[in-house]
């Protein structure tokens, strides 16, 4: 994996822990006019959330966590939360507004493909983890979601929508061009493509939120849920676009 990695220019890393001052100065100036330094869960998290009876115990892992505004809503639904992001300014901001709100999660400063998490979890989300992966690092990814996805966990991905945000160019050529373009953009198919083994629940485009709503919703993204089968076989690895 880190021969591939090796294939990118130094600045277009920002999945490995290679990547992790990028993200800090990223996270630097909280003023900024970033749609999610919002201290809102996305909208397909909280409705999944005010439909799903969490039973006492339950654990959700919140991957790429940023400032923690999904951990957050997960604490408050009644997971028992862990949130693991590669910046240790993400990891303090997501302290702060986790203190000021209330809600207990375990903020965990590291790489999700070597941080020693603490699973199954019965739900994991990503909003904006994925689709910073390189094509050959999604192997890894499926890897992990085997190792941390209890059998019949829901798996909820917020990513790039082609057409809407992000690079679409096909895998070979990423390498030939040393970047990401700042994210890969996704078509549907894409999607159903790489998460085969696991059973789609629901595939959308995130609904538009107002700025008043209490809830983050942007349209060039995609909404996801995936579920794992009570008897999941392991992933199949993830072909070129």
């Amino acid at each position: 994996m880190e021969l591939l990695d090796g294939l990118f220019a130094p600045g277009a890393d920002r999945w490995s822990t290679d990547g992790a001052d990028w993200w800090d100065g990223f996270y630097a100036d909280r003023s900024r006019p970033v749609p999610f330094f919002v201290s809102k869960p996305d909208e397909n998290l909280a409705a999944l959330l005010d439909g799903e009876a969490v039973p006492p115990g339950s654990r959700a892992l919140d991957l790429g966590c940023g400032p923690g505004r999904n951990a957050i809503r997960l604490a408050a639904a009644g997971y028992v939360v862990d949130a693991v992001d590669l910046s240790a300014a993400a990891i303090a901001w997501g302290r702060e507004r986790a203190r000021e709100a209330g809600a207990r999660v375990r903020f965990l400063h590291g790489d999700v493909f070597t941080e020693e998490l603490d699973g199954p979890y019965r739900l994991i989300h990503d909003s904006g983890c994925f689709h910073h992966l390189p094509p050959h690092r999604r192997i890894g990814y499926l890897a992990l979601l085997e190792r941390q996805l209890a059998p019949g966990g829901l798996f909820s991905l917020t990513c790039f929508a082609s057409g809407g945000m992000g690079s679409e160019l096909p895998d070979g050529e990423l390498y030939r061009e040393g970047g990401l373009g700042g994210g890969l953009a996704y078509t549907a198919e894409e999607l159903r493509h790489v998460f085969r083994d696991l059973e789609e629940v629901g595939l959308r485009r995130m609904r538009e939120e107002p700025e008043d709503s209490a809830v983050f919703g942007q349209p060039f993204l995609w909404t996801a849920l995936f579920r794992r089968p009570p008897a999941s076989a392991a992933p199949g690895r993830a072909a070129a676009r």
